[in-house]
């Protein structure tokens, strides 16, 4: 059974997808997202305009949470609508587009955005690391969003110090000017906050309110 009670999305036709950190689950959430806007009966496209860490397949650089996405989404559009820029090394966008010779540029990012939501009802972004975490030396995340006039959703990775790192995310993405729809909370330690005081804590102190919990070890 899916976990997610998707009405929250319902009068939403992107949301850009990001977490308090790199590692906490937001290819897992948005896969989870994707399959259950699919149950309820929407057509859907996820997209990953940066991803570094490919692998040479069929031709071409590709990403496997990219991939995911397209799995997740039953998607049959190329896959470089999925994932415009896909960079070989597995280390930070700016980093990784120096080493191959890749500009990141925000056209290339929209023109494929624009291309997958003619073909789908909902379209979920997905993001590269942490909020702050830069797609170049001169490109924000925040950049991208507001570019592509869509609201934010974070993923929090459930573990001892998240309540510091979700709260600065928040501000940071109410900073930039960029609208936060809620939070999703990812339980990636198996036997953390076992009687959820730790999670209640969480909630009273968001500035905007929780849409979704996956379990540790869900099987989506």
């Amino acid at each position: 059974m899916n976990p997610f009670n998707v009405n929250f999305l319902q009068n939403e036709s992107a949301v850009f997808i990001t977490g308090t950190d790199t590692g906490i689950g937001k290819t897992y959430v948005s896969c989870a997202l994707l399959k259950a806007l699919r149950s309820s009966g929407r057509t859907v496209q996820g997209m990953k305009p940066v991803a570094s860490g490919c692998a040479w397949v069929e031709g071409m650089w590709q990403n496997e949470d990219a991939v995911a996405l397209q799995k997740a989404a039953a998607s049959n559009q190329p896959y470089a609508l999925i994932n415009p820029f896909a960079l070989p090394l597995a280390t930070a966008p700016q980093v990784a587009a120096a080493k191959s010779g890749t500009v990141l540029a925000l056209p290339p990012m929209l023109e494929a955005f624009h291309a997958l939501s003619a073909t789908a009802e909902t379209v979920l972004v997905e993001g590269v690391g942490g909020w702050m975490a830069p797609l170049s030396d001169t490109l924000d995340q925040a950049d991208l969003v507001k570019a592509l006039n869509i609201p934010v959703l974070l993923v929090v990775g459930l573990r001892l110090g998240c309540i510091n790192h979700a709260r600065l995310s928040a501000l940071a993405i109410e900073a930039s000017g960029c609208r936060l729809l809620g939070w999703i909370g990812n339980s990636i330690e198996p036997d953390f906050d076992t009687e959820g005081e730790y999670f209640a804590a969480l909630q009273r102190v968001m500035p905007s309110p929780c849409v979704g919990v996956l379990a540790y070890g869900n099987d989506l």
